[in-house]
C-alpha cells in the first residue's frame, strides 16, 4: 500500500496582509508604524518592513528572462562576470611584468593605466598577453585616445584577435568638466567620431566613457548615479546620431563604469534598474534590440573607504562586489583596502582579486542567473529605482542634456549637496563607518603609514584649481574624522578621558562604552572602570590617573546629585562631561556645567571643539 505523503504547506494557512498587520500593529502597543517601520531613504522613495507577492501586481520592470529585452535579469544567459584589476608602473615593461602576474592569478581583464608611458610603447605593455582570451582596457588622457586606440587596434590586428578581442579604450571628455569645472581641450564630437573610425573594425572595442563612478565616489545617492549615467549616455547617442552614425553604432561603443556603495540590495536593484531604461532609451533613439544591452563594468566604492581601522575596507568591498555579482555585471573591480593611504601592495592587490574568486570559485556566484529575480523586495526595489532615475533623467534631458548641465555645473553642485548631507549623516552617525564614526580602535594610529598623496584622475590636467564651473568634492565619508583624528596625532599630546562610573549600574556602564567610542574617535586614551561608591573616589582617581576630561557614567535620575557635586569636586582641573541628556540638564548648565554627550549631538563638530581645547 502506497505510503500517503504529507504536503508541508498545507499545515500552514494562507495569511493575508491584513492580518500581518493587525499583528504588527499590537506589537508597536500604539507606536505610529509608518514613522517605526518604514524607512524613508535618500534616494527618493520609502521602504516598507515587509513585501509580498500583491506588491508586484502593477510593477512594469518584470517580464523577460535573462538575456531578453529589455534585459532587467541581465543581457546574457550566464553570469560568468569578468574579474579585473588596475595594473600600472612607471615603465612599459613594468605595467607588462603587473599585468601578467594578476592574470596569472585569477584575474581575466586587466585596466592597463598608461600614465607616463606613451601610446607607441602599447605593444610592450601588452606583449605575452593573449587579447583573443583577456580584456584589455586601456585608461589615458582623453586628449589621447584616438591615438591609443590606433595602436590597440593594430596590436589586435597583428594577431588576429579582430573578431575575440573584448575591451576598451576610455575616451572621457566629460571628466574635466567633473573633476576641475573646465572644458576639454579638444572638439568633443570631432575626436569621437575620430576614434569611432578607429575602434570600427573591431567589434569588441568600445570607447565612449560613462564614467558614473565619480559621481558615486563624491557621495551621490543612488537613483543620482544611476539617472545622471543615463543621461551621459544619451549624450553620446544623441551627439554622435546627428553627426551621422546610426543608433546601434554608437551604442555598441558606449562602457558603463559605475560605481557600488554599500547599501546591499539597492546597489542590485540599480543594476538591475539600469538595463532596463537604458534598454529603453537606446531603443527609443530606433536600434535594435540587441543593440539595446548594456555593457557594465562596475568599480567599488572609494567614498565610504578609510584610513584608521582599513581592514574593514575589505568588509565593505565584499558586500559591493557581492551586490554587483548577482546584478550580473560583465566586469567587477575590487579595491584594494590600503588604497587611500599608499600605492597597493602585492598584499592587498592579491585580496582584492581574491575577494571575486571566492565569490566566483567557492560561493558559485557565477552558476546562476539574476538570483535575486523574483525576490519581492529586490522586485519592488529596482521599480522604485527605475522610476527615480528616470524622473532624474527626464529633469535633466529638459534642461539640454548631460553637457549642458555639466556646463553650468549643475550636475557638480546636486551631486556635491548629496556629499554634504552624507558628510553631516556621517557626523551625526547617522551613517555608520564602522571604525570611524563608530567602534573605533583606540589605539590605532596612522599618520606614519600615509604615503600617497596628489591628484591622479588621469585626465591628463595637472592638477588646476580655478574651474570655470563648480567641481565635484571627492572628500571620502571618513575624511573629517580622519582630520581630527591625524590633528591628534600630530599635536604629540593623546589627551586622557576618564570614565567616572557611578550609581545605576546598567546605565553607567552602556553610557560609559558610548563615551568611550565617542571620544575614541577622535583618538584619545580612554580610562574605563568599573564603578565607584562615592563621587569624590572617582575624581581622586581621574586625577591620579591625569586625565584631560571627566565624564560621568550614571543615570539620568541620579544626575541631579551627582552631576553637581563632581563637577564642584574637579574644578577646572579637567574639563567635565555628562553622557547623557537628563531632564535636568537646563539646571546643571545654570549651575555651570557645559558639556553633554547623547545621541542627538553632532560627534564631529564636538570632538573639534575638544581638540581646539585640549592641543593647544
Amino acid at each position: 500500500m502506497a505510503e500517503k505523503k504529507e504536503k508541508l504547506f498545507d499545515m500552514f494557512p494562507p495569511i493575508s496582509t491584513e492580518e500581518w498587520m493587525a499583528k504588527i500593529n499590537v506589537d508597536l502597543k500604539g507606536a505610529d508604524f509608518q514613522k517605526k517601520l518604514v524607512w524613508r531613504t535618500n534616494e527618493g522613495f520609502n521602504v516598507q518592513p515587509f513585501y509580498r507577492r500583491e506588491d508586484l501586481a502593477n510593477l512594469t520592470t518584470l517580464g523577460s528572462l535573462p538575456g531578453q529585452f529589455p534585459y532587467v535579469r541581465g543581457t546574457r544567459d550566464n553570469n560568468d562576470w569578468l574579474i579585473r584589476q588596475e595594473v600600472t608602473g612607471a615603465t612599459a615593461q613594468e605595467i607588462n611584468d603587473n599585468a601578467r602576474h594578476a592574470l596569472d592569478r585569477g584575474c581575466d581583464s586587466i585596466s592597463v593605466k598608461l600614465g607616463e608611458v606613451a601610446a607607441q610603447e602599447l605593444p610592450a605593455v601588452l606583449a605575452g598577453i593573449d587579447l583573443k582570451k583577456v580584456e584589455v582596457n586601456v585608461n589615458c588622457c582623453p586628449g589621447c585616445a584616438v591615438e591609443v586606440a590606433e595602436v590597440l587596434v593594430d596590436c589586435i590586428k597583428k594577431v588576429g584577435a579582430e573578431k575575440e578581442f573584448r575591451g576598451s579604450v576610455a575616451f572621457d571628455p566629460f571628466r574635466r568638466l567633473l573633476r576641475h569645472g573646465l572644458e576639454f581641450k579638444k572638439d568633443i564630437k570631432e575626436e569621437a567620431l575620430k576614434l569611432y573610425e578607429v575602434v570600427k573594425p573591431i567589434e569588441g572595442l568600445r570607447c565612449f566613457a560613462v564614467d558614473s563612478f565619480l559621481l558615486n565616489n563624491a557621495g551621490a545617492y543612488i537613483t543620482q548615479e544611476l539617472g545622471y549615467a543615463l543621461a551621459w549616455g544619451a549624450e553620446w547617442l544623441t551627439m554622435l546620431t546627428e553627426a551621422g552614425l546610426t543608433p546601434c553604432e554608437v551604442a555598441k561603443r558606449v562602457k558603463f563604469n559605475m560605481g557600488i556603495s554599500s547599501n546591499y540590495f539597492m546597489e542590485i536593484a540599480k543594476f538591475r534598474a539600469g538595463r532596463l531604461l537604458w534598454a529603453e532609451i537606446v531603443k527609443a533613439y530606433g536600434a535594435e534590440e540587441e543593440c539595446c544591452k548594456m555593457s557594465v563594468h562596475a568599480i567599488t566604492s572609494q567614498f565610504n573607504q578609510t584610513i584608521y581601522d582599513a581592514h574593514v575596507n575589505l568588509l565593505r568591498s565584499m558586500t559591493e562586489t557581492m551586490s554587483a555579482a548577482i546584478a550580473g555585471v560583465d566586469s567587477i573591480e575590487t579595491l584594494p583596502f590600503d588604497l587611500q593611504y599608499e600605492k597597493p601592495d602585492e598584499f592587498s592587490e592579491r585580496i582584492a582579486r581574491n575577494q571575486q574568486l571566492l565569490l566566483r570559485e567557492e560561493s558559485h556566484l557565477n552558476k546562476v542567473v539574476d538570483p535575486s529575480g523574483g525576490s519581492y523586495y529586490i522586485e519592488v526595489l529596482t521599480d522604485s529605482i527605475a522610476t527615480q532615475a528616470w524622473k532624474l533623467f527626464n529633469e535633466v534631458e529638459e534642461q539640454g542634456g548631460f553637457l549642458a548641465e555639466l556646463r553650468k555645473g549643475e550636475i557638480q553642485a546636486k551631486v556635491n549637496e548629496s556629499g554634504v548631507k552624507r558628510h553631516l549623516d556621517v557626523a551625526r552617525r547617522k551613517e555608520i563607518l564602522l571604525g570611524t564614526n563608530q567602534y573605533p580602535n583606540f589605539n590605532e594610529t596612522a599618520l606614519q603609514k600615509i604615503t600617497k598623496t596628489g591628484c591622479n584622475c588621469g585626465c591628463g590636467c595637472g592638477e588646476p584649481t580655478d574651474g570655470a564651473v563648480e567641481s565635484l568634492n571627492f572628500d571620502r565619508a571618513a575624511s573629517q574624522f580622519e582630520a581630527l583624528r591625524l590633528d591628534t596625532e600630530r599635536s604629540g599630546k593623546r589627551p586622557k578621558v576618564f570614565m567616572l562610573t557611578i550609581g545605576n549600574l546598567a546605565m553607567r556602564l552602556a553610557r560609559a562604552q558610548f563615551s568611550a567610542n565617542f571620544f575614541g574617535c577622535a583618538g584619545y586614551e580612554i580610562i574605563d572602570n568599573i564603578g565607584f561608591n562615592t563621587v569624590k573616589e572617582g575624581i581622586d582617581a581621574a586625577m591620579e590617573k591625569g586625565a584631560d576630561v571627566v565624564v560621568l557614567c550614571s543615570s539620568d535620575d541620579e544626575y541631579a546629585q551627582y552631576a553637581p557635586e563632581a563637577y564642584k569636586e574637579l574644578g577646572d582641573r579637567a574639563l567635565f562631561v555628562v553622557a547623557g541628556a537628563p531632564a535636568c540638564m537646563d539646571e546643571l548648565k545654570e549651575k555651570g556645567i557645559e558639556h553633554f554627550i547623547h545621541v542627538r549631538v553632532n560627534v564631529l563638530d564636538t570632538l573639534i571643539e575638544f581638540n581646539a581645547k585640549l592641543l593647544k
